[in-house]
C-alpha cells in the first residue's frame, strides 16, 4: 500500500505549489499525521525558507523541522551529479524519506521547481526520484494559452517520457487550462479506459492566484516600504509606468495596478494616494518609487498625517527600467500570509479536481483516528455538499467581513450579510475583501421589513407588543436575522462577536422556540483532541438543569454528535460511578439517566459516571466492567453548567485542544452563538457547523 504520493510537473511555471496545496488539504481530512518533503529545493534567498515548504508548514501547521522538510539544494545536487554521486544523492532522499514514514503516516513529496537551464534534467531526475521511492505521482502541466491539441501532444510526449521508470501515474492535472467538457472528455479518452486509465483534470486559469503581491514587490526589488505596511497582501494586477503629467496618468489608472514612477514625483505620488481615497476611481495596489529618490520631508509628513496610508508606497535603488525589467520576471508564490490567494486555489482544486477518485487510486492505509485539522475540513467539505444560507447579523465586524470573504472563495455556504450597505462595502474594499457574491441587507431599508415586524407583533401579542414597538425591535440586526430564519429567508444564523450570547440566543427563545418534546436550549462543544473528537454538553447555556433537563441535553447533545460523524455513547458525569455514591446531586443525575433511556431507549447512555471511568478503559474495568459506554464515551453530559464550563476550558488547555462551539442545540432552526473573543477561523467553522444542522433540520423534515 502507498504510503506517499509525489507531485512533479512537466516544466517551469505550472503552478504546482497552487496543487500541492489542494493535495495536502486532500490528504488531512483522511490521515492523521501527514509530512511535506521535496527532495531539492531552490537555492535560498537571503536565507528565507523555500516558499512551498514555507506555505505547508504554516498554513497546515505540520509539527516538522523545517530542516526535515528537503534533502538538498539545487546547487549541492548538481554538483554531486557532475561529481559522478548520483547514486548517494538519491540513498540519501531515501532515507530522509524513509525517516519521515517512522514519524508520520503518509508524504506528501513535491519536486523540482524548473529553475534551473536544463528542464529535462530536471523531468527526469524527479522521474527517478519518485520511482526510488515508490511513489505514485500526480504530473501537473501548464495549460495556459494551449488548446485541446497542443496539450494532447504535450501529454503523450510527457507520458512517453514516464514510461522507463515504470510510474505510477494515478493523475495529471493541466493547471490553467481552459477546456470545454468535451475536449476534456475527449482527451480522457485518448489515454486509455478502465479502473486504471490515468485520471485526467483541467483547472481553468485564475491570474489573481499568479498576480504578485506588493509583498513579492518589496522583497524581488528589496524596497523599503515607506508607507502602507498593513497592505502589503495586496495583488498586483499590472505595471504603469507614471512619467506623464498628472492630468493624464489619471487617465491610464486601473485597478491593481503598481504605479512606478521616479521617488522625486510628489505629483504623482499625491496623486496616487488621492485615487485611492476617491470612490470614482479604481483601486490601484501600491506606488513604487524609484532611483533611491526619497520623498522630501514635507511630503512625508504630509503622507502620515493623513489617517493611515491607503495604499502601500514602496522605494527602491533601482531605475525605472531596470525595476520594470526585475518586476516582469519576478516569481509570485502563494505565502501563507495571504489567505486570498490561498482560498482561491483550495476552491479550484476542490471544484475541478476528484479527491475520491485520487484517494482510491493512492490506495493508502488511512488511519481511523480523527485530527482536529480532519474534523475541521471534513465539517467544510459536509456544508459545502449541501449549500445553506446563512446570515451574519454583525456585517460591519472586521472578523466577520475576513470570515465571509473565506467562506465565499471556498464555496462553503451563501452569505447574507447585515449592517449598512455602504459601511460594509467600503470596508471590505479597504480590507481588501471579495465580499461580491455575498447578500448585503440593511434590515431598515429592506422590502421585508414591515412584513417581519408585523410577523414579530403577531408572535408577542400575548405580550402585548404594538406595531411600533416591533419595528424598534426589528431595527436590531440581531433580531432581523432571527426572524430571516423563521421567516425561511435564511437557513440559519450566526451572531456574538459583537453581540453577548444572551441577545444572541434571545429572540431564538422568543419565536423560534423549541423542538417538541424539549423544554430547553442547551450546548455543545465539540472537543477536537489530538486523535478523536468529543461532544461536552453543557458548558454554556444553563447553570442548573433539572433532571428533566438534564437528561433533554443528554439526547440533545447525542443527536448533535450524530449530526457531526461522532457515534454516540453518552456519560452522565457524577461525582461517583454507578451506585457507590449518595447525595442530591448524584441522585439529580441518576433520575436524568433514567429519564433520558425512557427518552430514547436506543441511545447507549449510562450514569452517573466519574470523567476518568468514562473515558479511560482501564479505570472502566475496575469502576463498571461490562459496560457500553464506560472507558469509551463520545458524549460526556455534565450536572451543571460551573462544572461543564471549567472542565471544557481546562481540557482545552491542557491537553491543547480544540473546542468548536459552543454548538446551541434543541432549537427548531439553527441559531448560533460566537465568543467575542473569536478568531476568524472560529467564525469560519461555526458558520459551517450551522450549515451542517441546517442540513440536517431540511433531510430530517
Amino acid at each position: 500500500m502507498h504510503h506517499g504520493l509525489y507531485i512533479t510537473a512537466s516544466g517551469p511555471m505550472t503552478g504546482k505549489s497552487a496543487i500541492a496545496l489542494g493535495t495536502m488539504q486532500l490528504l488531512s481530512r483522511r490521515t492523521r499525521k501527514v509530512a511535506f518533503f521535496r527532495p531539492i529545493i531552490n537555492e535560498p534567498v537571503w536565507d528565507d525558507r523555500d516558499p512551498g515548504i514555507n506555505l505547508m508548514l504554516e498554513h497546515f501547521k505540520l509539527d516538522m523541522d523545517y530542516a526535515d522538510t528537503f534533502a538538498y539544494t539545487q546547487h549541492e545536487a548538481r554538483q554531486m551529479i557532475n561529481q559522478g554521486a548520483r547514486n548517494v544523492l538519491i540513498e540519501h532522499i531515501i532515507q530522509k524519506y524513509k525517516k519521515l514514514l517512522e514519524n508520520f503516516d503518509f508524504v506528501l513529496c513535491m519536486g523540482t521547481d524548473f529553475m534551473g537551464q536544463d528542464s529535462v534534467f530536471e523531468f527526469e531526475l524527479n522521474a527517478e526520484i519518485a520511482a526510488n521511492l515508490g511513489c505514485p505521482v500526480i504530473l501537473v502541466t501548464s495549460g495556459y494559452k494551449s488548446d485541446a491539441e497542443d496539450l494532447r501532444e504535450l501529454l503523450h510526449s510527457t507520458m512517453n517520457s514516464l514510461k522507463p521508470y515504470g510510474l505510477d501515474v494515478i493523475a495529471t492535472i493541466l493547471n490553467r487550462a481552459d477546456l470545454t467538457q468535451t475536449e476534456l472528455d475527449d482527451l480522457r479518452k485518448q489515454f486509455g479506459s478502465g479502473e486504471h486509465a490515468p485520471l485526467i483534470y483541467a483547472i481553468p486559469n485564475e491570474p489573481t492566484i499568479g498576480q504578485p503581491t506588493m509583498n513579492d514587490v518589496k522583497r524581488g526589488l528589496d524596497a523599503e516600504v515607506l508607507f502602507g505596511e498593513n497592505r502589503m497582501d495586496a495583488l498586483v494586477g499590472d505595471y504603469l509606468i507614471a512619467a506623464m503629467h498628472v492630468d493624464n496618468v489619471l487617465d491610464y489608472i486601473a485597478k491593481d495596478q503598481l504605479l512606478i514612477t521616479p521617488g522625486d514625483r510628489a505629483d504623482i505620488l499625491l496623486t496616487a494616494i488621492g485615487s485611492r481615497l476617491s470612490s470614482s476611481m479604481p483601486d490601484i495596489a501600491g506606488v513604487l518609487l524609484t532611483g533611491g529618490l526619497r520623498p522630501s520631508e514635507q511630503v512625508c509628513k504630509f503622507i502620515e498625517g493623513w489617517t493611515g496610508s491607503p495604499l502601500p508606497i514602496l522605494l527602491t535603488k533601482h531605475h525605472t527600467y531596470k525595476a520594470l525589467m526585475a518586476l516582469q520576471a519576478m516569481a509570485a508564490p502563494i505565502e501563507p500570509g495571504n489567505p486570498a490567494k490561498i482560498n482561491s486555489a483550495l476552491g479550484l482544486f476542490e471544484k475541478y479536481v476528484n479527491g475520491k477518485e485520487i484517494t482510491n487510486r493512492i490506495d493508502s492505509k488511512m488511519s481511523s483516528r480523527i485530527t482536529p485539522m480532519m474534523f475541521e475540513f471534513e465539517l467544510i467539505e459536509r456544508a459545502k455538499s449541501n449549500k445553506m444560507r446563512i446570515v451574519l447579523a454583525e456585517g460591519t465586524e472586521e472578523r466577520i467581513l475576513r470570515a465571509a470573504d473565506i467562506l465565499l472563495r471556498r464555496e462553503v455556504v451563501d452569505i447574507i450579510l447585515l449592517g449598512n450597505v455602504d459601511e460594509i462595502t467600503s470596508k471590505a474594499s479597504t480590507l481588501g475583501l471579495d465580499i461580491a457574491a455575498a447578500t448585503v441587507i440593511d434590515p431598515v431599508k429592506s422590502d421585508k421589513f414591515e412584513d417581519y415586524a408585523a410577523a414579530y407583533a403577531e408572535y408577542r401579542k400575548k405580550k402585548g407588543v404594538t406595531i411600533e414597538q416591533a419595528r424598534d425591535v426589528m431595527s436590531d440586526a440581531t433580531y432581523y436575522a432571527t426572524m430571516m430564519v423563521k421567516k425561511d429567508d435564511a437557513d440559519g444564523m450566526v451572531s456574538g462577536a459583537i453581540n453577548t450570547t444572551a441577545h444572541t440566543i434571545r429572540p431564538a427563545f422568543e419565536f423560534i422556540k423549541t423542538k417538541p418534546g424539549f423544554s430547553v436550549v442547551s450546548s455543545v462543544f465539540l472537543m477536537c483532541l489530538k486523535d478523536r473528537v468529543l461532544a461536552f454538553g453543557d458548558c454554556a447555556v444553563n447553570p442548573n438543569p433539572t433532571a428533566q433537563q438534564l437528561a433533554e441535553i443528554a439526547v440533545a447533545s447525542a443527536r448533535t454528535a450524530e449530526v457531526f460523524g461522532i457515534e454516540p455513547r453518552v456519560a452522565m458525569l457524577s461525582y461517583s460511578t454507578g451506585s457507590s455514591g449518595k447525595g442530591e446531586d448524584v441522585d439529580v443525575v441518576k433520575e436524568a439517566t433514567k429519564i433520558a433511556k425512557e427518552m430514547a431507549p436506543e441511545l447507549a447512555l449510562e450514569g452517573p459516571l466519574q470523567y476518568d471511568a468514562a473515558i479511560d478503559p482501564t479505570v472502566a474495568q475496575t469502576k463498571l466492567p461490562g459496560s457500553k459506554v464506560a472507558g469509551k464515551a463520545t458524549v460526556f453530559i455534565f450536572p451543571d453548567l460551573n462544572t461543564g464550563n471549567n472542565t471544557y476550558k481546562a481540557v482545552q488547555r491542557a491537553a491543547g485542544a480544540v473546542a468548536i462551539g459552543p454548538v446551541l442545540q434543541g432549537l427548531n432552526k439553527p441559531v448560533n452563538d460566537l465568543s467575542r473573543g473569536c478568531t476568524v477561523p472560529d467564525i469560519v467553522n461555526t458558520v459551517a457547523i450551522t450549515a451542517v444542522q441546517a442540513a440536517a433540520e431540511k433531510a430530517a423534515q
